[in-house]
């Protein structure tokens, strides 16, 4: 006999909300395969949380290509960067070692929610009636509720390290901002955030929540810089992106001594940070002995996609493993699936350096889905050498299908997830679906990189029915792509 939600699942009753694509209206999914164990949680002691970082980029077959100054076409140097970052950020952005230790504070920071519990989502397989196996690294029990944290909080250590008092940055749904306004706290720094409007109205309470850990949020664009007065003359009504929020904190960081940039995604030193979730994601499986088939992320800048999969990566190039390694970006802001390789600013005003990346063009502007944390124009150049290597693969989907499997997740596994990973959800269960077809036992493993707990607005958008796909203009792109720096 199940149990009441199960059943609502099991007929295709929801309880509320519209009826789910993936729900069956027979009970023959009751009848499936009941394994001998039923083990949910993974968990791994204190002791274990790594105490390295690892480096991808000395195992890959060829090194990324460098980042190029905007004036001289040469590749930057140390000094060029001086003005944004900490010495240490920026030896570990050039890092030659496969690993790098984790400072013992911020180690002792990791242990309020690291290690992070691998969960395998047995109830959805029984819904979809799967005889493949899912996997998902939860990195929604950081304080600030995603798997920001893990960068952020050394990044205020090694700014705090070198004296500086106030940390400037870009959101775009607000877990990045939430994440670097609570390191930012511990370590007793001053910290400016400057929201991408379209979040910034969309998710009120992540605004409230990085005030609420001391720090001071802008909209963007906003008034207070000469990048976000220029956009705003142009653009009164402009929602804002990704690349415009970097150009207003980039802006003030170099113009105060005191002051230093910190970014949530994209550049090598934040991946590499990443890269506890993987680590522990490899032990935990091997606590259920399994082994990976495909490891499915969501990706906007890449952080959290190049956390989970650089350990698993590091054991494919080794010949240990082999796992499909797959990115599900939107389909509003597809840099991987649409965009160009190609040296771009990782701005809009241009004031960084260049970034050979898949890019669709700096001066984009996406639709303002509610994956806020998704809608930025340019892919980290380290992820998109990786994918020009053919080690990876990508897809896009569109919002309303990643939200039906957001819902669905919920209603299953009983966390709602952020809107970002629904997009690694829905390609979950496209696979497992095509492993029903198949009959094939897949092991699939993903990372649920934050709760939607403040994102309740977006749901009740896509329940309420009331949201849109937004299909991409060949137009709108060609448009961005045409102001790509020229001669690189």
């Amino acid at each position: 006999m199940t149990d009441g939600p199960e059943i609502w699942l099991l007929t295709g009753h929801l309880p509320f909300g519209a009826k789910s694509r993936y729900c069956r209206s027979d009970h023959s999914l009751q009848q499936g395969r009941r394994p001998v164990d039923h083990q949910v949680k993974y968990l791994l002691d204190e002791s274990e949380l790594p105490r390295q970082w690892y480096n991808v980029i000395p195992d890959l077959p060829s090194p990324p290509p460098p980042p190029l100054h905007p004036g001289t076409g040469q590749p930057v140097g140390p000094d060029d960067l001086a003005p944004l970052f900490p010495i240490a950020l920026i030896a570990q952005e050039v890092s030659p070692d496969r690993f790098i230790d984790i400072p013992d504070s911020v180690v002792d920071i990791y242990r309020l929610w690291r290690p992070t519990p691998l969960y395998r989502a047995r109830r959805l397989e029984k819904v979809l009636g799967t005889p493949a196996r899912i996997y998902y690294k939860y990195e929604g029990t950081s304080p600030a509720g995603s798997h920001k944290p893990n960068t952020a909080v050394p990044q205020a250590y090694y700014n705090a390290a070198e004296g500086v008092t106030k940390l400037t940055t870009e959101t775009g749904a607000g877990q990045w901002g939430s994440a670097l306004a609570f390191a930012s706290a511990l370590y007793g720094i001053a910290c400016e955030v400057w929201m991408v409007r379209a979040s910034y109205d969309q998710k009120p309470y992540r605004k409230l929540l990085m005030e609420a850990y001391g720090a001071t949020v802008h909209p963007s664009p906003s008034d207070v810089t000469s990048a976000g007065r220029a956009v705003l003359a142009d653009h009164p009504d402009s929602t804002g992106s990704l690349g415009i929020a970097i150009s207003e904190a980039v802006e003030v960081a170099g113009s105060d001594p005191a002051a230093r940039y910190a970014l949530g995604s994209v550049l090598n030193h934040v991946l590499l940070h990443q890269t506890v979730i993987g680590e522990e994601a490899i032990k935990q499986l091997a606590q259920a002995g399994d082994t990976p088939d495909v490891i499915i992320g969501c990706t906007g800048g890449g952080s959290n996609f190049s956390g989970l999969v650089f350990p698993f990566l590091r054991e494919k190039l080794a010949g240990k493993i082999n796992p499909v390694l797959r990115a599900v970006e939107p389909a509003a802001c597809p840099s991987f699936t649409r965009g160009v390789y190609a040296y771009d600013f990782g701005d809009t005003a241009g004031f960084t350096p260049l970034l050979k990346m898949h890019t669709l063009g700096h001066d984009f502007v996406p639709d303002p889905i509610h994956a806020g944390g998704l809608r930025y124009h340019g892919m980290s150049p380290l992820l998109s050498h990786i994918y020009e290597l053919g080690l990876m693969e990508a897809v896009a989907k569109p919002q309303s299908e990643c939200f039906e499997a957001g819902v669905l997740f919920a209603r299953t596994e009983g966390i709602l997830p952020a809107p970002e990973p629904t997009h690694a959800i829905a390609g979950c269960i496209e696979e497992a679906l095509r492993c029903k077809e198949s009959g094939e036992e897949k092991v699939i493993l993903t990372a649920l990189c934050g709760h939607g707990l403040l994102d309740l607005t977006a749901y009740a958008n896509f329940q309420s029915g009331q949201m849109k796909d937004f299909e991409l203009p060949v137009e709108a792109v060609e448009a961005a792509l045409s102001k790509l720096p020229a001669g690189v």
